[in-house]
């Protein structure tokens, strides 16, 4: 298929091909020629490409050439008659080829019997094999051409678009008349079965045109997206160009300017992935994103890197793409599938109605006579939830008229209060948003939110655009008012029916992002935006500074429970004076729940969940006790010690042993854990007597809790170098430490706690793998003086392509008596040892770490003393360590 106003003119700059068989003609094996034709080809083709040629004239130029010299290759074999002919199929049968793309040939007999021309094709293949030609080939007849295709959709997409290249045009001729509709693949059921294709192969893609690194040939919005919409109308209509749609009235003019537009594009990313590969390479891999956004003339500023910009554009042509395929193949459906479909019609109201299951329309000029109805569609699906989708003629006329919504229909309260009616609506809002992202309704209505569409950030830790982002956001908090959340997310399934207006949460949702790529803090320039919005949709100023603040502290919570040690009462007091009230802490945490399970798909864990939920309980109690009555540390420690105490003796334990064992623990052991853990960590050190061996006790949630991490406690002789060592020998066993709890005894025996899970982010409740990482690190910690030298694995290829550098961040924390260091660096296998060295080196004690790996970045924050127990407060001393940490982690991985 071939697209509007373009047709490849032959030029014989780029293949003369008299001058070839003269030089043909004059050289004693024809190999060399061939191979320094096919050299200078793609020479020129990639010279003319660096000069900005159009991308059309050099895929079809080089299949052109492709042909040309395929043909004198063909000339130069003996065939005993006319009985074979060589085609072209696949893309090369449309006329496109890439720099790396195969060249797919069919050998093409009249009969079955192959014996006459078994030794002159075998002869062909090897000598376009010994040119360095890369080609896909098959040898069949017409019998089985025939045969094959009526089994597989595949191979008859791949021979109806084909050409003769030598031989008898009368074979593909024959060829063609054994597939057509009347005896192979019916219109409609080759519709379904390339439909259940795509289906397929979008799937393998998350149905999303958002990757970090998508595949521009099969991702949603790829060129088999824009393929598909050809097969079906050349199996249809039996059309040979894309304009034909559009007399078909299956596409008009716009339309098919996106198509064109998102087909070159593509086209010019591909070639420059072959180009600069030497290979048939479709993925947009970082190794490449950077190169092809230079190459493409992005450069980068202050606001955005190049590379964004660059993948900008690219997710904007193929959310355009997405969304034309969707609606096409739509109409397709209902033109095909559904031509001969009696289908009932129930009348909404004067404007719209339901057909078939789809919302449509009821007039051509429904949204030109009454604009508002832009909005009032989406507003009934939310209060009609058996409405499947909107028919395909309605796609359209939205997609014509959206321009109707400017600054004075922004303005208008009737359009307002629809918005604001689909917000309160009850039904699945999230869905309605995305529909109206998708046909390009809420980037128009929200300004704001359009310009963040197709906005990313080059990480490993937002792996979805902007607007994807939110939208995904979105779709979490609807998913926390399903029956099924009570156990993934039982706080937050609780909360969500709690709120007094959960259109704030969508508001707040909405916005929360939307401040990102305009320079400055986007939490910030969010929350005016969304003061804006509210004032403008008439919300009452204590609603209004309520979304305001969610959006500037969309932040706040995550930032808490997983850099700031939430075991100690001024963490709690200061998070609860930020919050004010019960009402806000509980918007909050849904909202933090579902940013964090939007943002990436791995970074939502049982762990992490049990530190909002905690932060959540501890600051609820924090705001019913009133923030002029916090909870004195004297008061959390004998509390926590009175309730353990009980604990134990309930069991029988001998009371005078647990005196003896505390009282050699400071106050900050009872700061840190929960009266059941001192219960279990008390009866373990008990029960281990006076062994020489490390106790390691592993506690793992049940079966039953989705939330926690697994817990590994170490009871041992304070040794130099343990943090490290046990760094270590849980990175060796596949473990990520997501917190760790480090205390000494007067007596010097170390109560350090690790939370760890696997490399999935899941808890490690196997019993044997359990047992398994006992006994490793009784032996591994039993000496670690001994400790072999830490083994570094292999780097994965993704964190390569990001330059993170080490940022530390040195404070006080005046009320425990400690030093907080904060530190950014690039993640790698064994980071966690290598500090711990570090920290031995500068004779510094750990007390606590809170860890967090986001994507190819660790943001770890470590409690620190020196080895006395008092802070850092030499600046001396402070600038080494710094200096030190840099020095390590900016060479090391």
């Amino acid at each position: 298929m071939l697209l509007h106003h373009y047709r490849f003119e032959p030029d014989e700059t780029l293949f003369d091909v008299a001058r070839f068989r003269d030089e043909l003609a004059g050289s004693r094996s024809p190999v060399a020629p061939f191979k320094a034709a096919l050299r200078g080809i793609q020479a020129r083709l990639d010279a003319r490409f660096h000069a900005g040629a159009d991308i059309r004239d050099l895929i079809h130029g080089r299949a052109w050439c492709l042909d040309r010299l395929l043909t004198v290759a063909w000339e130069r074999h003996a065939w005993p008659d006319d009985g074979v002919a060589l085609l072209a199929v696949g893309g090369y049968g449309r006329g496109e080829l890439h720099p790396s793309s195969d060249v797919d040939l069919l050998l093409l007999l009249e009969e079955n019997d192959d014996g006459p021309y078994r030794e002159p094709l075998s002869d062909f293949i090897t000598f376009l094999w010994d040119i360095g030609l890369e080609i896909g080939h098959s040898v069949r007849s017409l019998a089985d051409c025939e045969r094959e295709a009526e089994a597989d959709v595949t191979v008859i997409t791949n021979l109806l678009e084909s050409r003769t290249l030598a031989g008898p045009e009368r074979l593909r001729e024959a060829m063609q008349a054994r597939l057509t509709t009347e005896r192979l693949w019916p219109a409609d059921h080759f519709f379904e079965a390339k439909w259940q294709e795509q289906i397929t192969r979008h799937y393998r893609y998350n149905n999303s045109e958002y990757h970090l690194e998508p595949n521009i040939k099969s991702s949603p919005g790829g060129l088999r997206d824009i393929q598909m919409i050809g097969w079906v109308a050349k199996r249809h209509f039996g059309s040979e160009r894309y304009e034909d749609l559009v007399a078909n009235g299956f596409m008009n003019d716009a339309e098919l300017h996106i198509l064109s537009q998102g087909q070159a594009f593509l086209w010019q990313v591909r070639y420059a992935l072959h180009m600069l590969t030497g290979r048939a390479e479709d993925r947009l891999l970082f190794d490449h994103q950077r190169t092809i956004a230079e190459l493409f003339g992005f450069r980068d500023t202050p606001e955005r890197l190049a590379v964004e910009q660059f993948m900008k554009r690219y997710y904007r042509h193929v959310t355009a793409l997405a969304g034309l395929n969707d609606m096409l193949l739509q109409h397709f459906d209902e033109a095909i599938l559904r031509a001969g479909e009696e289908l009932a019609t129930v009348p909404l109201n004067e404007r719209f109605e339901i057909k078939g299951g789809y919302i449509q329309a009821r007039s051509r000029s429904v949204f030109r006579h009454r604009p508002s109805a832009l909005l009032e569609l989406f507003l009934l699906m939310a209060e009609h939830p058996e409405i499947e989708g909107v028919r395909a003629v309605t796609i359209r006329l939205i997609r014509d008229h959206r321009h109707l919504i400017d600054d004075l229909y922004r303005d208008d309260v009737r359009h307002q209060s629809l918005f604001m009616a689909l917000l309160r609506s009850g039904g699945n809002v999230a869905r309605q948003l995305r529909r109206m992202n998708r046909y390009g309704v809420l980037g128009k209505y929200l300004p704001e939110f359009g310009r963040a569409v197709g906005l990313m950030q080059h990480d490993l830790f937002h792996v979805y655009t902007v607007d994807a982002h939110t939208l995904r956001l979105l779709k979490f908090i609807h998913g926390f008012r399903k029956p099924e959340a009570r156990e993934e997310f039982p706080v937050a399934a609780a909360l969500i029916h709690q709120l007094p207006k959960l259109e704030l949460l969508w508001i707040a949702g909405l916005y929360h992002d939307i401040g990102k790529g305009r320079g400055g803090d986007h939490s910030q320039i969010g929350a005016r935006d969304v003061e804006a919005f509210a004032e403008r949709h008439g919300l009452s100023p204590r609603d209004t500074r309520l979304v305001s603040w969610l959006v500037e502290h969309h932040l706040t919570m995550s930032m808490v429970a997983q850099k700031r040690d939430t075991t100690d009462p001024e963490v709690i007091a200061d998070f609860a004076r930020i919050v004010g009230d019960e009402t806000r802490l509980d918007y909050l945490y849904l909202l933090t729940v579902a940013d964090i399970n939007a943002t990436n798909p791995t970074l939502w864990n049982g762990w992490r969940a049990t530190l909002l939920r905690q932060l959540h309980a501890e600051t609820k109690r924090a705001l019913r006790r009133g923030l002029e009555n916090p909870l004195e540390r004297d008061d959390w420690v004998q509390e926590t010690r009175s309730e353990a105490r009980s604990l134990l003796a309930v069991v029988g334990t001998d009371m005078s042993r647990v005196d003896r064992l505390w009282e050699s623990l400071g106050e900050d052991y009872f700061l840190q854990y929960a009266p059941s853990e001192i219960v279990w960590q008390t009866q373990g050190i008990l029960a281990h007597g006076g062994s020489d061996l490390p106790l390691i006790l592993i506690n793992a949630p049940t079966e039953d809790m989705a939330e926690g991490g697994t817990k590994v406690f170490i009871h041992t002789r304070s040794v130099n170098d343990l943090f490290a060592a046990t760094s270590a020998a849980l990175d060796q066993l596949d473990l990520s430490i997501h917190d760790a709890r480090i205390a000494t005894s007067s007596n010097d025996w170390t109560l350090n706690t690790f939370i760890v899970l696997d490399d999935e982010g899941q808890a490690i409740r196997d019993p044997g793998r359990i047992e398994e990482i006992r006994r490793y690190l009784v032996e591994e910690l039993d000496d670690p003086e001994d400790y072999p030298q830490i083994v570094t694995r292999h780097t994965p290829r993704q964190l390569k392509h990001f330059r993170v550098p080490t940022e530390v961040l040195i404070e006080q924390d005046p009320a425990n008596e400690r030093t907080m260091l904060e530190l950014t660096a690039p993640d790698r296998p064994g980071l966690l040892a290598r500090v711990g060295r570090i920290f031995m080196e500068q004779d510094i004690a750990l007390s606590a770490a809170k860890i967090a790996t986001l994507g190819e970045r660790v943001e770890d924050v470590f409690f620190i003393t020196d080895k006395a127990g008092a802070p850092l407060t030499d600046p001396e001393r402070q600038a080494r360590l710094r200096a030190r940490l840099i020095e390590v982690l900016d060479v090391s991985g």
